[in-house]
């Protein structure tokens, strides 16, 4: 047999060996997997939804991962700042990120968020948070009718403050406005955490913010509306804005992202170990107790979900004439 068949011979045979080499190596890494702990990136600050209930997964994380999680924060542009850098992050399952919709979804339609929707992996959507509307505690408004009684008479001096911008909660205002043909202003804060402070410390009207801030806030804040379907069990006494006539239902859903070179057993594996903590019941009383409404939407699930969400908030900006 002469070289240059020999040649031909070993060439797909190479590729075949190769082949099973690195089928092998990714099959052995998701086994292994997670083999170090974990870095958690927050893309906001510290003191909001997204940080308190990565906190409440940190409690227990260990306990079903095998390893510790470690988080960080990465704030700036509503979320865009990590979003955008998250796909030049080490892609083997041990650095993930907090995830948002509808951010990472209207954030790209509104503009140039330094990222593409379709780019972003998510691996697991844990939770879901209603919008709502705060006053301080000393406020002179007791209810949503005060609130908008006033708003009528002096358009644009009532200041929401919320998370971002093009983020859940200035959608909910945006949509507050068009539905009640008020005008008020949206004053976007780098995360929930920041907005409240400077509502607690009454440098704004009002909070356009999630649910939960009623119970990390305890008697500082006054909500008077929540956007859910039916009353929080958390929050009994606070009125939906459906019972108020206003059609408003909406908020957040947040979860955990990898880089999109991320292997497909390690996602897998992840996507898992986030669900086993969903159903840990330390996790799950602190979640109910502090507002939050859980979700399991698993990483098997997820271009289902995407494409109904990217639909509906499509419809969204359109329908705000948002799109760019």
């Amino acid at each position: 047999m002469n070289k240059n068949k020999i040649a031909r011979l070993s060439k797909p045979l190479l590729a075949a060996v190769t082949a099973g080499l690195v089928s092998f190596s990714a099959a052995s890494f998701a086994d292994d997997y997670p083999s170090k702990p974990i870095n958690y990136i927050l893309p906001f600050n510290a003191g909001g939804e997204s940080d308190l209930s990565a906190r409440f997964q940190q409690t227990v994380f260990e306990k079903h991962a095998g390893v510790k999680t470690v988080i960080q924060y990465m704030p700036g542009a509503g979320g865009a700042v990590a979003w955008s850098q998250l796909n030049g992050m080490e892609a083997d399952g041990h650095t993930v990120m907090g995830i948002n919709i509808p951010h990472t979804i209207m954030q790209p339609i509104v503009k140039d968020s330094g990222y593409k929707t379709e780019e972003l992996t998510p691996v697991y959507y844990f939770h879901y948070t209603p919008n709502a509307i705060f006053v301080p505690a000393n406020s002179k408004f007791k209810t949503l009718s005060d609130l908008t009684s006033f708003a009528k008479k002096n358009p644009g001096m009532v200041t929401f403050a919320g998370s971002g911008s093009n983020s859940a909660n200035h959608i909910g205002q945006t949509l507050f406005d068009k539905f009640t043909g008020l005008t008020t202003t949206y004053v976007p804060f780098s995360g929930i955490g920041p907005a409240m402070t400077s509502l607690m410390g009454n440098q704004l009207t009002a909070g356009f913010a999630y649910a939960t801030s009623g119970a990390s806030a305890g008697d500082k804040l006054r909500m008077l509306a929540v956007s859910s379907e039916k009353r929080l069990s958390a929050f009994p006494d606070v009125p939906t804005f459906k019972e108020l006539g206003i059609n408003l239902v909406g908020g957040a859903y947040r979860g955990v992202a990898v880089p999109k070179s991320t292997p497909e057993d390690v996602r897998v594996k992840l996507s898992n170990i986030i669900g086993e903590i969903n159903k840990d019941p330390e996790f799950v009383k602190k979640m109910e107790d502090n507002g939050f409404v859980l979700t399991d939407i698993s990483y098997d699930e997820m271009d289902a979900f995407l494409e109904a969400n990217q639909k509906e908030y499509q419809g969204v900006a359109e329908l705000l004439g948002l799109t760019k």
